[in-house]
């Protein structure tokens, strides 16, 4: 049986030159990039190079680059950090973010109540956009930080990171955003769109899992997360990743460079893609902007369906994608980000992500939209009987 992979929001196939690139770092250069022998100043001398080259690409210093073990970590190390710092100083215990965000960060957000902050979750409107004035009103009353995430996981809907963060600062708010799904397919560069801090991850740009990044604006003070070591600079403890770290470069890079080209031919294989699914198949609807949105991208809503069988029918005929964040995969609740859209319960559940990459053709989507099709009207079927 053929299969079709159409999960590139979870993850990525790795590059093979950035898995070349890494090679030497996995073998001969395998040294501690903390020991100050020949073998420890080499590993250290390539991940510096490659602090380097992941700030370029962001417009960034290297020095407000610190490696995490992902976008997750990232993400709960500027929650947690902000937090942590704000309780030594006389700042507003309070944290604005909005109800579409990744787990990672809303669950840090919540974790911060233990702590003694007020948090507030702005709702976004039905293309999952959050308001500038819904924001500016919640900032009324104060706040430590505002994070809002630049491109939504799993409706793809891209927000006006430069505008939010503009008002957070009008505010004396410090502005955090979660770029991991942005990083591959939009051009970021945190000095045009001013963030405080903004996380990444290699895997989703076709680099190497474990490993990710937290930009740090210099000035901005946060407390540390990990500790047990001076590693990034006294600010995370663990041996450094440096094959990852090499990877998450040669990752970026490659994703700038490639980067106008890929978003021109996977935005008309995305497109073509829902023109023929709506065409061929009765009660499809679209969630999230078709605008403001990343072109690897695509949630649907079937109707008449209710839970996720698709999904399973799916899989057994080759075809991988999901129903929402990975990360989520072993709820049985329904997504939060399409129930903040609006969507039911039983129309949340009903839904799929489809994402595109740059390996996926047009002949893998052509299959998998037929396959798609069988599917649904076998499932309708079913509920008929």
């Amino acid at each position: 049986m053929k299969r079709i992979y159409l999960d590139y929001s979870a993850t990525t196939p790795i590059d093979r030159d950035v898995a070349e690139a890494m090679k030497p770092y996995m073998t001969d250069v395998f040294g501690n990039a903390d020991s100050v022998h020949f073998y420890g100043r080499a590993a250290a001398a390539a991940v510096d190079e490659a602090r380097r080259t992941i700030a370029d690409a962001i417009n960034a210093s290297h020095t407000e680059i610190y490696f995490t073990s992902g976008g997750t970590e990232a993400n709960n190390w500027a929650i947690k950090g902000v937090a942590f710092e704000s309780l030594q100083k006389n700042i507003k215990k309070r944290i604005i973010t909005s109800a579409i965000e990744h787990p990672s960060l809303l669950e840090s957000v919540e974790f911060t109540e233990k702590l003694g902050f007020e948090n507030v979750i702005l709702p976004v409107n039905r293309d999952g956009i959050v308001e500038p004035e819904i924001l500016e009103n919640a900032l009324k009353s104060g706040a430590a930080l505002v994070s809002v995430m630049t491109a939504n996981n799993e409706i793809g809907t891209v927000q006006d990171i430069k505008r939010l963060a503009g008002i957070a600062h009008s505010y004396g708010a410090l502005f955090h955003t979660d770029a991991v799904q942005a990083v591959c397919s939009e051009n970021i560069d945190v000095k045009d769109t001013a963030v405080d801090m903004m996380s990444m991850s290699a895997h989703k740009i076709y680099g190497p899992k474990g490993i990710g990044a937290l930009y740090v604006k210099k000035g901005i003070k946060t407390e540390r997360l990990i500790c047990g070591g001076h590693q990034e600079r006294s600010m995370r403890g663990g041996t450094t990743n440096v094959s990852g770290a090499v990877g998450f470069a040669a990752a970026i890079k490659k994703a700038a460079l490639e980067r106008d080209e890929n978003n021109r031919r996977i935005r008309h294989l995305r497109d073509a893609f829902i023109k023929k699914i709506i065409t061929e198949i009765p009660d499809i609807s679209i969630n999230g902007d078709m605008t403001a949105r990343v072109p690897q991208n695509i949630n649907i809503t079937v109707g008449g369906l209710g839970d996720d069988a698709l999904l399973h029918l799916l899989d057994r005929r080759g075809v991988a994608c999901s129903s929402g964040s990975a990360c989520s995969s072993g709820s049985l609740d329904p997504s939060h980000v399409l129930l903040a859209l609006g969507l039911g319960r039983r129309q949340a559940k009903a839904s799929l992500r489809i994402s595109l990459g740059k390996y996926t053709t047009s002949e893998e989507l052509d299959e998998a939209a037929s396959i798609i099709k069988d599917c649904v009207a076998d499932l309708r079927n079913l509920q008929k009987k």
